[in-house]
This record gives structure tokens, C-alpha cells and sequence, in this order.
């Protein structure tokens, strides 16, 4: 079983940028595919994008389309997704979450491990 611990949010302001992290323990995370979602408050958890477990192909909400991505290093066992020209929009609760390997996709049912989230606040 793999534990997920994000980091790197914080607060940023509008045009700014982030790169948030999800370090694996328990488990090697070239066994998954991986992805990142967030909630803002009063909404659903989002899909924001994602990675198969080789690294092969990627896929990202139309809304961050070249402004975000999704990278991995399973030698060092962690997931990266950097941020930029981040808009007050993308303020919310960031999840990176863990699927058996397969195709990449946005369901979150498909996720069955989950960390605990960092927050990103992008002031305007």
C-alpha cells in the first residue's frame, strides 16, 4: 500500500508560480498512474491532470492547458505538477492521488489512494 504526502503550496500572487510535490512511501509509484485534482471551496473535487505510470502520455483540464504540468520521477518516487501563470481561479485544496496502472483518466473513482492535500492561494 503507498502513502501520498503533498507539499509546496502556498500563496501566490496573479502571473505567479508553484511547483507542487507528492512524495510515495510504502510502495514504488512506477506500480500506479497518477494524478492531481483540487476542491475550492463550495465545489466538487476537479480533475486537473494526469500521468501514466512510464510517463508515456499526460492529460489536463482544458482550463490549465499550457499553463500546468505533470511530471514524475520514479527513481525518486514523486509526482510533480508545476504551475504557471496561475490565475485566483486555481485557489483550492491540491490532491495528488494514486490509480492501478492502465489509461490515464479524469475520474476520480479510478484514484484509490489519496494524500491530504496542500493548499494554493493565488491572490488577485
Amino acid at each position: 500500500q503507498v502513502q501520498l504526502v503533498e507539499s509546496g503550496g502556498g500563496l501566490v500572487q496573479a502571473g505567479g508560480s508553484l511547483r507542487l510535490s507528492c512524495a510515495a512511501s510504502g510502495r514504488a509509484l512506477g506500480s500506479y498512474n497518477m494524478g492531481w485534482f483540487r476542491q475550492a471551496p463550495g465545489l466538487e473535487r476537479e480533475f486537473v491532470a494526469a500521468i501514466r505510470w512510464s510517463g508515456s502520455n499526460t492529460n489536463y483540464v482544458d482550463s490549465v492547458k499550457g499553463r500546468f504540468t505533470i511530471s514524475r520521477d520514479n527513481a525518486k518516487n514523486t509526482v510533480y505538477l508545476q504551475m504557471n501563470s496561475l490565475k485566483p481561479e486555481d485557489t483550492a485544496v491540491y490532491y495528488c492521488a494514486a490509480a492501478p496502472a492502465g489509461g490515464v483518466v479524469p475520474w476520480r473513482n479510478a484514484y484509490h489512494v489519496w494524500g491530504q492535500g496542500t493548499q494554493v492561494t493565488v491572490s488577485s
